[in-house]
């Protein structure tokens, strides 16, 4: 989704925000896009290979950010998520509609 050719159409000095999945983005052109300064700055919570070999390319840059993808890892998250998965299996076994769906298209 991230590419050469989608960063070469990207404002001059931009910022890449990834907190989705590695995947979305070239990490080769990124870097390259990082480099040559076309974008000014990377931040990114996941990566592919998670987590970055120490001695990727990307690690050895100023402007990037990289965080170790753990923002969920609180207590308090952490239950409320449990919580979510538990209500949709109940009410999924009841045949009603999911409380926390992410996708409301299944429903036609």
């Amino acid at each position: 989704m991230f590419n050469a050719d989608a960063f070469g159409k990207m404002k001059s000095g931009a910022i890449l925000v990834n907190t989705a999945r590695g995947g979305l983005v070239d990490q080769t052109a990124l870097y390259d896009a990082l480099k040559s300064g076309k974008l000014a700055a990377a931040a990114l919570d996941v990566s592919d290979p998670e987590p970055l070999p120490a001695a990727h390319p990307l690690l050895t840059l100023d402007n990037l950010l990289m965080t170790p993808h753990t923002a969920s890892a609180s207590l308090s998250t952490r239950e409320k998520m449990s919580l979510m998965a538990a209500e949709n299996v109940l009410a999924g076994l009841r045949g009603e509609r999911l409380p926390n769906c992410v996708n409301f298209d299944v429903y036609g």
